[in-house]
């Protein structure tokens, strides 16, 4: 299935995504959260739903967040061998793990501000892993099973500020910074060791071109390595790393920053595409 969440005037509701549009679920007799989804309410019902052509659609959906707050934000850093390359940082051994805090995540179509007191900021087209049930230290097999699906998403960071000490956590923190959706897609039909184009758009200038199998670590690797230092749960997310191609890879004297009134694309085969626009 591919889901969201939408605002309506009756509040945040689950869309369920079709060929033909967006149902609102609550409008089909099914008003539970995508908490509720994540944990397995009402997939069955949802599915046929989506087989019902008689249910309007929603006209010009407004996406939410596409979880409604998740517990935790985790990253992966330095996770594409050629980005890796490309800010002449060596090969992992194992993944490079850190966080946003929850005010980082805001949903497609949103505006979000770069404060005028720092500079070089930086896009990230990244694949999301949304966590479906508890894991703590599970295996790479039973990390599979712990995947409830996958969305875009944008690991916005503050180059300046990342690159002042050895903690990257200022440089990716700041409101805004984590734009996911606005779809997610579950599990079972998308499938990240397969291939799935991962690119991004600068005002339209492609900047992004990579592959989900590009990955140094896989997304099961990433959970199960993740998971036997920090506890999982339904709802969490976690970014699982940029290709090639972002400012901070180029020369310095041709980099170009995102700057306010600039609009960022992340499109992921398979997902869908990510808006951002960014303001002073």
């Amino acid at each position: 299935m591919k889901l969201c969440r939408i605002e309506t005037p009756e509040g945040v509701h689950v869309g369920l995504v079709t060929a033909r549009g967006i149902i609102d679920a609550a409008k089909a007799g099914m008003p539970f959260g995508m908490e509720h989804v994540i944990t397995g309410v009402g997939h069955g019902r949802l599915r046929l739903y989506g087989e019902d052509e008689s249910l309007p659609v929603v006209e010009n959906p407004r996406f939410a967040n596409v979880v409604e707050r998740p517990g935790k934000i985790l990253c992966v850093g330095l996770n594409y061998k050629k980005h890796t390359e490309g800010i002449h940082m060596q090969l992992p051994e194992h993944p490079v793990l850190f966080s946003k805090f929850p005010d980082a995540l805001v949903p497609s179509g949103a505006k979000v501000s770069l404060p005028a007191w720092e500079t070089s900021y930086d896009y990230e087209a990244e694949l999301v892993i949304v966590i479906g049930m508890t894991a703590w230290g599970v295996s790479v097999e039973e990390a599979k099973k712990c995947i409830f699906g996958y969305t875009c998403g944008n690991d916005l960071s503050c180059r300046s500020a990342q690159m002042l000490t050895s903690q990257w956590l200022i440089g990716k923190d700041m409101p805004g910074f984590g734009p996911c959706g606005p779809y997610i897609v579950t599990a079972d039909e998308f499938d990240p060791d397969e291939p799935h184009a991962i690119r991004s758009y600068v005002n339209g200038e492609l900047r992004q071109d990579g592959l989900s199998t590009d990955m140094i670590f896989s997304c099961a690797e990433i959970v199960s390595f993740a998971s036997h230092y920090v506890r999982l749960q339904p709802g969490d997310l976690i970014f699982t790393g940029t290709p090639s191609g972002v400012a901070l890879e180029q020369r310095e004297d041709k980099r170009r920053w995102i700057e306010p009134g600039d609009v960022i694309r992340v499109e992921i085969e398979g997902i869908g595409t990510l808006l951002t626009e960014m303001t002073d």
